[in-house]
């Protein structure tokens, strides 16, 4: 089924890969599901159900002029998870498609979930604020959309090199940054946008406490994109005897590809 159509009638697309209980892998922005290319077949392979989609606006999904909210993403992983019958599943979110899970979690009360994972995840929220003090201020946000406003893929050519931490210890190929900007690019303006608000500004504090399932948390201590501080220790702690948090010190902020092996081990490890 390379198609669902949700509430809204937006067509997600969808990959739907072997045989076992059901992973959902979630992607970050701006990319697309291809972006979980290296877990999703190890864990294929290794005998699960990989489930992997573009979120609206993104990849090979459609692109409506609005609907970039948590409410109405977490909505359209519902409609995956109903649609292709999804039951005893993981949902695993990737940077910004942490949002999705945690308030998929709270919003639809983790319907058909036995475990959770956020790695490099949004949540509980990026913003600062008394009550988020290492958050980031909302002027970093407005630079980020003015940027994509004026040149986007200049903008976020350069910015793939911060994500996946190029001049650290760790680093991609040529190969791994152009991929990143091809997908980048299949992405609809707007969503791409409005989705900085999105991932930047929800606060997820009130959903962390829907975390009923075990969840793993997974962050790189050099991430300069989703600084780990109020985002995985913050999650973890808010979580509590449910999270399993694992920190890799070395790791920027795209670590799917950076650290590519480790995850998937990691990931194989908590599923089973």
């Amino acid at each position: 089924m390379p198609l669902v159509t949700t509430k809204d009638q937006t067509q997600l697309y969808v990959k739907d890969w072997g045989e076992g209980r059901p992973v959902v892998l979630i992607h970050g922005w701006p990319l697309n599901s291809d972006s979980w290319e290296y877990q999703a077949v190890r864990l294929a392979e290794s005998g699960h159900r990989v489930v992997a989609y573009d979120r609206r606006g993104f990849g090979r999904s459609g692109q409506p002029f609005a609907g970039y909210d948590y409410d109405t993403m977490a909505d359209d992983l519902d409609t995956v998870m109903r649609e292709l019958d999804l039951k005893d599943a993981a949902i695993i979110g990737f940077s910004m498609g942490g949002g999705e899970v945690a308030r998929y979690m709270s919003r639809h009360d983790g319907r058909n979930v036995r475990a959770a994972g956020l790695i490099s995840s949004v949540a509980p929220g990026m913003l600062k604020s008394d009550k988020n003090p290492d958050g980031v201020t909302a002027d970093v946000f407005e630079g980020i959309k003015e940027g994509l406003r004026k040149d986007r893929p200049q903008f976020l050519k350069d910015f793939f090199k911060t994500f996946y931490g190029q001049g650290m210890v760790h680093g991609v190929s040529e190969g791994v940054l152009h991929w990143s900007l091809m997908m980048a690019m299949q992405a609809s303006p707007k969503a791409t946008l409005d989705c900085v608000d999105a991932f930047g500004k929800t606060d997820f504090t009130g959903d962390m406490s829907a975390f009923k399932v075990p969840t793993l948390v997974v962050h790189g201590g050099k991430d300069e994109t989703v600084p780990i501080d109020p985002s995985g220790r913050r999650a973890a702690k808010l979580i509590g005897s449910n999270a399993t948090l694992k920190e890799y010190a070395d790791a920027p902020h795209g670590l799917t590809a950076t650290h590519a092996d480790k995850l998937y081990k990691d990931l194989a490890a908590f599923l089973k």
